[in-house]
C-alpha cells in the first residue's frame, strides 16, 4: 500500500529521520545511504507513487519540490559550485520506494554517465 512506504511514515512523523525542512505540502530529510556528502531527499506530503502518477493538479506541488532543492542547495552551500537533482521513475528507473521523491546531491563533482 502506498500509504505504508518509509517516506509517508517520515512524513507522518512515526519514523525518525533527520528532517531539514517541512511546511504543509513538503518534506525533506538526509538519506540514510548518502550518495554524495549532500544528499536529501525532498517528498511531497502528498503520497504520489511514481512521476507517471502525478496529474495536472499536481503541477503546482511538483513545481514546489524543485524550488525546496533550490533553497536546499543554498542553505546547505552547494548552490553555486553545482548540485544535480535526481527523480527516478518505477524499477528500471531505479525507484526502490514508491513515493515521489526528489534526490538532491552536491558537495563533490558530479560525473556523467552517474556511477
Amino acid at each position: 500500500m502506498a500509504e505504508d512506504t518509509i517516506f509517508a511514515r517520515i512524513v507522518r512523523g512515526e519514523v525518525p529521520a533527520r528532517i531539514v525542512y517541512r511546511d504543509d505540502e513538503v518534506t525533506a530529510f538526509h538519506d540514510i545511504a548518502p550518495a554524495a556528502p549532500t544528499h536529501i531527499l525532498i517528498v511531497p506530503n502528498k503520497t504520489i507513487p511514481t512521476l507517471n502518477d502525478a496529474t495536472p493538479a499536481d503541477e503546482a506541488l511538483l513545481g514546489k519540490l524543485l524550488l525546496t532543492a533550490q533553497r536546499l542547495a543554498r542553505e546547505f552551500g552547494i548552490a553555486e559550485s553545482g548540485y544535480r537533482l535526481v527523480i527516478n521513475c518505477n524499477r528500471d528507473g531505479g525507484q526502490s520506494v514508491y513515493h515521489l521523491h526528489v534526490h538532491l546531491l552536491g558537495g563533490r563533482k558530479m560525473t556523467w554517465p552517474p556511477g
